[in-house]
């Protein structure tokens, strides 16, 4: 299998078809695996997926240290996204704190680089936008280290129409992330007509509703201790029930078309941006690596046969573009 590449923005940002959402290897879902992990990279870069999405708060800075790992003599291979902007000290992150000052911006950059094990971020984000420091104070500080080589792009993460205007208006900004899918469509009203307007590339995080939109979904107490959806209010109780029937819409229409229902969201959410402008967008596709094989609805082993991970380290892929393959 070899993926295409797609661009984001207007600032010759080319990534792989596919990315890898890195995040679940070190939290959120449970026990992690290294060699699992790095073996999952590896097989990712094997199918030409190589854009790679992290953050300095992922695991307090142990993702971003495991892709380094990974990557040791494959560097050239992948594309590394990864994100700053919640505050960390001593390698933890302070609750749900935001520090985009510039010289915590640096420092930032300047751990991440050392973390990495690598000369430059191709893609830096701003994780939330930090409301005591101006966009512009922000966007600034990105383009200066973009002048300095150590970062080539700038994106943003869960950003309103006026920030992504003033910091565009700064620095060029390649892509905002942000969560999107069937199931939450709070963009389309202000975000996506920016998003059009100024060129600039959309990176949904959540595409298929958190689990709800495969069909593939527990109960929070049905989640083992450590895993974050024991705490969301969305998968407890009567939120749970209400959130099951919305999706069994998606059930009924993936199988009139003879697909799996993550297939199916998927699908629409690629086809549904097509529809609305030409602006490069991207999904993320929830999927196993497991033994250097890839497991999905759509990338599968050449027997075709879907094995189930020893472990939970579910894994997120980034499917980017136009159109579903």
């Amino acid at each position: 299998m070899s993926l295409s590449k797609r661009k984001l923005g207007r600032q010759s940002l080319e990534v792989s078809a596919i990315g890898l959402g890195c995040m679940g290897m070190s939290q959120s879902y449970g026990p992690a695996d290294e060699a699992e992990s790095i073996a999952t990279i590896h097989r990712a870069l094997d199918l030409d997926c190589t854009f790679l999405d992290t953050a300095e708060a992922y695991g307090r800075d142990a993702n971003e240290e495991l892709i380094g790992r990974a990557l040791r003599g494959k560097r050239e291979l992948a594309t590394v996204a990864t994100k700053f902007g919640l505050r960390v000290e001593l390698g933890k992150q302070a609750g749900a704190e935001l520090d985009s000052r510039p010289r915590t911006i640096r420092a930032a950059v300047g751990g991440s680089l050392r973390r990495l094990g690598t000369d430059r971020i191709d893609l830096l984000y701003q994780h939330r936008i930090d409301p005591a420091v101006p966009i512009e104070d922000v966007a600034g500080t990105v383009g200066e280290l973009v002048r300095e080589g150590k970062v080539l792009y700038f994106g943003l993460s869960e950003a309103g129409a006026a920030n992504i205007r003033r910091a565009h208006a700064e620095h060029p900004v390649s892509a905002l992330q942000s969560e999107y899918s069937l199931w939450e469509r709070n963009l389309e009203t202000d975000v996506l007509p920016v998003l059009r307007e100024l060129g600039i590339g959309l990176v949904p995080f959540s595409p298929l509703g958190r689990g709800f939109l495969t069909g593939d979904v527990k109960r929070a107490e049905d989640y083992p201790e450590g895993d974050y959806r024991r705490r969301d209010p969305r998968y407890q109780g009567n939120n749970f029930d209400a959130n099951m029937r919305a999706a069994e819409i998606v059930r009924a229409v993936a199988a009139a078309k003879g697909a799996r229902p993550g297939q199916r969201s998927l699908r629409e959410n690629c086809f549904r941006q097509s529809r609305a402008g030409r602006t490069a967008t991207c999904a993320m596709l929830t999927a196993f690596f497991w033994n250097r094989c890839a497991v999905c609805g759509i990338i599968r082993r050449r027997h075709g046969r879907l094995v189930q991970p020893r472990s939970a380290a579910s894994l997120h892929l980034l499917f980017l573009g136009q159109r579903c393959p």
